[in-house]
């Protein structure tokens, strides 16, 4: 099953939200601030990712920290406890794509991974049967004659 981790107000999210559903993308939702972050996938996403890489330094939640806060994330202790302290602080959205952890809206990286999915499922398409070939169709002749 694909999650979709983030914030509901968020743009990114919206974004990331309304290009799942245009293309028809099943996927659950985990809100930060309703539910929280769940520590296993925290720990899960810094070992597939690297701390510094869901760490956003450029939202307003890390710019309003003041320096000593920010110096004191140094390594992935420190990293996940301010993540799991403050969610906003998160990168968004971070997608657990049945297993495999990406972070941020790249609609390239989507429309190739929704390309390969779809590529690797079993057909759902069921074509109708093909209609009776009669002879009695004039069809031109190839290569023409002259």
């Amino acid at each position: 099953m694909t999650t979709l981790y983030g914030i509901p107000n968020c743009d990114t999210v919206k974004k990331a939200c309304a290009w799942l559903e245009a293309h028809d993308c099943t996927f659950v939702f985990h809100d930060f601030r309703k539910l929280g972050v769940p520590p296993q996938q925290l720990a899960k996403w810094s070992q597939a990712l690297g701390w510094w890489t869901l760490i956003n330094r450029r939202g307003t939640t890390w710019r309003n920290l003041d320096s000593d806060s920010q110096f004191a994330v140094c390594d992935e202790a420190s990293a996940c406890a301010l993540m799991l302290a403050q969610p906003s602080v998160i990168r968004r959205p971070v997608m657990d794509w049945d297993g495999e952890i990406t972070v941020s809206f790249d609609e390239a990286g989507w429309n190739g991974r929704l390309g390969a999915a779809r590529a690797a499922a079993p057909a759902s398409v069921i074509f109708p049967p093909p209609l009776p070939f009669s002879t009695e169709l004039s069809r031109p002749a190839y290569p023409p004659t002259n």
